[in-house]
């Protein structure tokens, strides 16, 4: 949902992959076909090597690092013998992304019905009857205009953090997160 896939990245051109809407007219426009060379200069200073491309950061100074990474998407993007792509291990990262829910789907303890907020706190009611506080930090707001996104007017939350105190909200847009919430203690 950030960026795009990097599956088959190897020698496709920057900016191309259809099914990523939000690319920088910078990278659209972009001569560079991802390889070593061109990854490692872009891992190093994504402005200084894309003037204009909205990378929101700075880079990876570490040689060893850049290499490291580039290693690992190019043995993503080697084929198998039976055409699959190959699985590289992920030492450390089993289970840490989680898959992206169907928001139009959601059942009624994810869908939002009223948020109030009152000095640092957000109460959120879901259309279940249930009210869960979060701490103003501890919970975002953000949208989701694609098919799994929630409907206009009918916002849904996806739990966060590994102690459940987080959350985010999901609008169908951005109009309708100041609509939604209601200052009031």
């Amino acid at each position: 949902m950030t960026g795009p896939s990097l599956a088959e990245i190897w020698n496709r051109k920057a900016g191309s992959l259809s099914s990523f809407p939000r690319y920088s007219d910078a990278m659209k426009s972009s001569d560079a076909v991802w390889n070593e060379k061109t990854l490692d200069a872009y891992l190093e200073n994504p402005t200084q090597f894309m003037p204009g491309n909205r990378m929101t950061f700075p880079g990876v100074p570490d040689e060893k690092t850049r290499k490291s990474i580039i290693a690992f998407l190019k043995q993503a993007d080697e084929k198998t013998a039976d055409g699959r792509i190959g699985q590289p291990q992920m030492s450390g990262m089993t289970g840490m992304q989680r898959p992206v829910p169907n928001l139009k789907a959601a059942d009624a303890s994810r869908r939002i019905k009223a948020i109030t907020y009152c000095h640092d706190t957000f109460k959120v009611t879901t259309t279940d009857g249930k009210t869960r506080d979060f701490w103003e930090r501890n919970l975002r707001f953000k949208t989701d205009s694609s098919e799994e996104g929630p409907d206009k007017d009918a916002p849904a939350s996806v739990n966060a953090g590994m102690m459940g105190d987080r959350a985010s909200i999901i609008f169908a847009s951005p109009e309708e997160i100041s609509r939604f919430i209601v200052r009031g203690c």
